[in-house]
């Protein structure tokens, strides 16, 4: 998959998900695993359009935690509700799907090492969690394979002062460059890095949003600089 493959596939979706099933029925993805599934939706419509897809992993806690400051953090009855729904809207393809309830640390050694063709990370958007994630699950995906996500942003402040920063963007693209690798920004808040051998880093910014990727951006918030930070290096 090349750089004009890849454009051409952005410019002709008009929805996220249209535009991931191009992808992945384009490199025909086999063995797929999302991070972060919620209520499943997600899951259900690339399944559902994806019917190559072969193995299907979906990696969530379900679980309220202590340690994560987003909005998503609900009440244990609730993530258990909220599993209930993402094992309902899935169960029509209940021979593909593999779940694995937990942390991404706690979970990840129940995936063999290379045998990931795709990886869509969609769970904790905060430094931390985007670190442990990309760090973790490299190791499982293919060469040649894709390692994809969601919040793609240019504004840690998604969801105000009061929450972690989202920092998927830049990490995201720090990380690319730590292992020499491409990486394209695409529309919808996508992004997309392509694991290959003897590649070189460079960031494609295919929808021309991201001329800023430094963290300048988090100072400006001056009542919450000081509760960030102590959040950061705990």
């Amino acid at each position: 998959m090349n750089t004009d493959l890849i454009e051409h596939i952005a410019a002709a979706s008009d929805n996220r998900t249209q535009l991931w099933a191009n992808v992945l029925r384009e490199v025909n993805v086999k063995e797929f695993a999302e991070v972060g599934v919620w209520k499943g939706d997600f899951a259900k419509k690339i399944l559902k359009q994806c019917d190559f897809i072969q193995r299907y992993y979906m990696i969530d806690p379900w679980a309220n935690l202590d340690d994560w400051n987003k909005p998503f953090n609900v009440p244990m009855e609730v993530f258990d509700d909220v599993y209930d729904e993402a094992m309902s809207k899935t169960s029509f393809a209940s021979d593909k799907i593999v779940v694995l309830r937990g942390k991404t640390k706690d979970v990840i050694e129940s995936i063999p090492d290379k045998s990931l063709d795709c990886i869509y990370i969609d769970g904790d958007h905060t430094l931390r969690g985007i670190t442990i994630d990309l760090i973790k699950l490299y190791p499982k995906v293919k060469e040649g394979g894709l390692i994809c996500g969601d919040d793609f942003i240019n504004n840690p402040w998604q969801h105000g002062v009061k929450f972690e920063p989202t920092l998927v963007c830049p990490f995201s693209i720090y990380f690319a460059e730590a292992m020499d690798l491409p990486i394209y920004s695409l529309p919808f808040k996508q992004f997309l890095i392509k694991k290959e051998t003897n590649s070189e880093f460079r960031f494609h910014d295919l929808v021309g949003q991201y001329g800023d990727i430094s963290l300048n951006k988090l100072p400006n918030e001056r009542k919450n600089k000081k509760s960030f930070l102590s959040r950061l290096f705990k």
